[in-house]
């Protein structure tokens, strides 16, 4: 089984709203921080949320802040992301991201992503 599997994308109007999922498996999720990327066409990768262990912490790239909202359900092994008011310049494909741990062997993992379009 993959470590991290997203879903949730789709395809949504500007304003609307969509949901995506990232459900870890076998790698210590409630040790990792979570984080969110995205990369649009011809652009960069960047970074969109994160959220530590706890999920007490969120914090957000400003271009997302006060649309998009982070959260985690440990029982459940998934973090999610809520993104509300959506527009064309948010279409992207969406990386799921497990920080390494604390100790010294442990490595990042990333998900396939997970392509979302924003158009009229």
């Amino acid at each position: 089984q993959e470590p991290l599997v997203e879903s949730g994308g789709g395809s949504v109007q500007p304003g609307e709203s969509l949901t995506l999922s990232c459900t870890a498996s076998g790698v210590n999720f409630n040790s990792r921080e979570m984080r969110w990327y995205r990369q649009g066409p011809g652009k960069e990768r960047e970074w969109v949320a994160s959220a530590t262990s706890t999920g007490n912490t969120p914090t957000y790239a400003n271009s997302v802040k006060g649309r998009f909202t982070i959260t985690r359900d440990h029982p459940k092994n998934t973090v999610y992301l809520q993104m509300h008011s959506l527009q064309p310049e948010d279409s992207a494909v969406y990386y799921c991201n497990a920080q390494p741990t604390p100790l010294y062997y442990s490595i990042e993992y990333w998900g396939k992503g997970s392509p979302d379009t924003v158009s009229s």
